[in-house]
């Protein structure tokens, strides 16, 4: 299927390289198909009740022109062109432009889902943002660790080449999302599974040297749950970028973001 690459936030952290918000739209014969969504309009809007505190750390800004609704109606779309969105998580910087595509079914792993609302635990309740999922939201979410799926993972295919695979660490019920992309083989969406590419890679998609970044590393530590499962997930991530059918997509690496939105 044609993917193509938005950068969906403004994000200006303190002492970091620049963040970005990587989101896929997906052209299915469904429609299309967004893989994370970063901030929506209404963030935008009032990012104290939404972003809430976090807005200090994040600054993401007062336009909503990077939003993923207004790059899509710049492209001629509208938001119910969008069926289905496909969540890594429910973190405030992935889930917020969800309320902008309210027609549009929502997937989430089962573990993610009970953290976020059915059975959180206080790092849970101070986590998530309720704000930017109380509208009527058409929730779908999938249990467990899915079928076999590629390359020694499981996963849920929630749609026809897009596949929802668990990968717990950064929060409970964390996943990345594999989606194919015909010729350019598997784009693995790797959501907060890995911060700074350079924990999984030497180089970039277009063959740049990765410099590591110790202070998103340590951002990364930080708002991760699990420390030991995210060892494991970035050695994963590094197995999967020795593929030659797999294209390793970490959502806020700007130098993955910009080698491969140049041929969208």
């Amino acid at each position: 299927m044609h993917v193509e690459h938005l950068d969906c936030a403004e994000m200006n952290i303190p002492v970091m390289p620049h963040f970005v918000a990587h989101v896929l739209v997906c052209h299915t014969d469904a429609g299309l198909v967004l893989v994370d969504t970063g901030f929506g309009t209404l963030d935008y809007v009032d990012p104290g009740r939404r972003i809430g505190p976090m807005r200090h750390l994040l600054r993401p800004g007062s336009d909503d022109r990077s939003s993923a609704v207004r790059q899509l109606e710049r492209a001629g779309h509208t938001a119910d062109d969008v069926t289905h969105i496909v969540l890594t998580h429910l973190d405030i910087d992935h889930v917020g432009g969800i309320a902008d595509f309210p027609h549009a079914t929502v997937h989430t792993t089962a573990d993610e889902y009970a953290a976020a609302f059915t059975n959180p635990d206080w790092n849970d309740k101070v986590r998530y943002r309720h704000a930017q999922m109380e509208h009527d939201v058409v929730w779908r979410t999938h249990e467990g660790r899915g079928d076999v799926w590629d390359h020694g993972l499981t996963g849920h295919e929630v749609l026809p080449g897009i596949v929802l695979v668990p990968m717990p660490g950064h929060s409970r019920g964390h996943a990345a999302v594999a989606v194919d992309a015909g010729d350019r083989g598997w784009l693995f969406h790797a959501g907060d599974a890995c911060f700074d590419a350079s924990a999984y890679a030497s180089t970039s998609p277009a063959g740049r040297p990765l410099r590591k970044y110790r202070t998103v590393r340590g951002f990364e530590w930080s708002v991760g749950r699990d420390h030991q499962a995210i060892r494991e997930n970035h050695r994963t991530l590094a197995r999967l970028d020795a593929e030659p059918d797999v294209t390793v997509i970490p959502a806020h690496d700007q130098r993955i973001f910009d080698d491969l939105a140049g041929g969208r």
